[in-house]
């Protein structure tokens, strides 16, 4: 019999997760109708930002829930034998207009990785990319240990 214990996740422990992945669950909704999907992202410890290149087509699912700066949930997660991590970020997903772009943003998401989800049955031209930031509302993380 195994005797769980949780606990949370400091700071430093949170950053750290987050630096170490690069995919998690991004969470959508438009109503009562949630829509989730696996995304890659990039992570700012210093200012607990994530920079996401979300990549869509004119009539795709996605699209349709990427309002005006949607309420989002973001999730990343890990396991190992001793225990299961999770860091849940909650805030709003503002894109960032190319005409806005700074130098210090081409930074942040030229350190960010490649999309790994990259499969289109469409061709390159009618796909919509988009760079977007989510500024946490709240950050938590949590560390389910496993005797």
């Amino acid at each position: 019999m195994t005797v769980e214990q949780q606990t949370v996740m400091t700071g430093a422990e949170t950053d750290a997760l987050l630096g170490r992945h690069e995919t998690g669950v991004l969470s959508l909704a438009r109503g009562d109708e949630p829509y989730a999907v696996p995304i890659s992202y990039g992570y700012d410890a210093g200012t607990r930002q994530f920079c996401m290149r979300l990549v869509s087509t004119p009539g795709s699912q996605k699209r349709r829930f990427l309002t005006d700066a949607p309420l989002v949930r973001f999730v990343v997660y890990e396991e190992t034998e001793a225990a299961y991590c999770s860091v849940i970020a909650d805030g709003r997903l503002e894109r960032l207009p190319k005409s806005e772009l700074t130098a210090d943003h081409v930074k942040r998401y030229g350190t960010a990785k490649r999309p790994l989800f990259e499969m289109w049955g469409e061709p390159k031209a009618e796909l919509t990319i988009d760079l977007y930031e989510l500024d946490p509302e709240e950050l938590s993380g949590r560390r389910i240990e496993v005797d």
